[in-house]
């Protein structure tokens, strides 16, 4: 869904005197008796990311769609941009970009008239409007593409053009829910890269992801959120002081091997390759070592070790959990 601003917009993103580009306080949102999210407090600095990030159903698009005026708080109050979201919603929409989970781009039109029809609707000028599709085809490495119909586009180039439009009058805060989500690795790469560049040029941005490396990466802060409730936030290198130590992967060389380690090591769980193990460890010589001892005397080899000091996929698996 895009939003329609009541006047023209600005040529340049307008400065904010805001010392929280997105503030948060006690925010609440239930669905048939079921809360969504629950007593939420948030604060992000102007020119900051935060990404939010938790398990499947923690509440991390309700609260994208509360902030960006989409869903009505139960309770609470939440300011964007420095307007209230209950009551100064068109103010609020004016201020802001929004990109969601899949890509709302019109696959009947070109690259270039999409962008065409988002400069429309916010009224930009004949000269504005033409100055900045042409700006936004570069940017976003549409150009030898943005005569073609979107139809054909890679999910990469639907992607980009997404953003692209949500850019279109530079926005000073942008909402980016899992703004990733089934790109190829160099597309992700890309679309960092955007990510960065907004927050060099000032722009505030919340992403939501379930790409941990991704938070690692991008954000400022990261706040993790667990059935709709703020459970942590910091810095990604405070929230990785908070995973008890690093971990562990060892791989095999065939399943048999695979197998008889993960019998011996119950708090193991098997990586995507289907041939490592992976599992924590403090990273102490000592540890390592009895670690190798065990699987040794059980005439279990391995092939490869590797120890890594916490990331934030440790973190998720620390302080997520089954209680409600």
């Amino acid at each position: 869904m895009r939003f329609q601003p009541s006047a023209p917009a600005l040529p340049a993103r307008p400065t904010t005197s805001v010392k929280a580009a997105i503030k948060a306080t006690g925010l609440t949102k239930s669905f048939g008796g079921q809360q969504a999210v629950r007593d939420l407090h948030l604060s992000v600095p102007a020119g900051n990311v935060l990404a939010l990030i938790g398990p499947n159903g923690s509440g991390k698009t309700t609260t994208v769609r509360m902030l960006s005026t989409l869903l009505a708080p139960d309770s609470g109050r939440a300011m964007v941009a420095g307007h209230d979201v209950t009551s100064e919603g068109q103010a609020v929409r004016a201020a802001i970009g929004v990109t969601g989970q899949f890509s709302a781009v019109d696959g009947l039109l070109t690259g270039r008239q999409n962008l065409v029809l988002m400069a429309r609707l916010h009224h930009l000028s004949p000269a504005e409007r033409q100055s900045r599709v042409g700006d936004q085809l570069d940017r976003f490495d549409l150009t030898d593409a943005a005569d073609k119909p979107v139809a054909i586009y890679s999910g990469g180039m639907r992607r980009r053009l997404d953003l692209a439009m949500t850019l279109m009058t530079r926005p000073e805060v942008v909402f980016l829910d899992e703004p990733t989500t089934g790109l190829d690795p160099r597309g992700r790469q890309a679309l960092w890269q955007i990510v960065r560049e907004l927050a060099t040029d000032g722009v505030t941005v919340l992403l939501t992801t379930q790409y941990l490396e991704e938070a690692d990466r991008l954000a400022d802060r990261v706040a993790l959120l667990e059935h709709g409730r703020l459970i942590a936030e910091g810095t990604p290198a405070e929230l990785k002081a908070r995973a008890p130590g690093g971990h562990v992967r060892l791989s095999f060389a065939n399943e048999a091997a695979a197998s008889g380690a993960s019998a011996l090591l119950p708090g193991a769980y098997r990586a995507d390759d289907g041939m490592s193990l992976v599992l924590p460890s403090d990273n102490s010589v000592a540890g390592l070592r009895s670690l190798l001892d065990r699987l040794q005397a059980a005439a279990v080899p391995v092939t490869r070790v590797s120890a890594q000091p916490a990331d934030l996929d440790d973190v998720f698996f620390a302080l997520t959990g089954d209680e409600r």
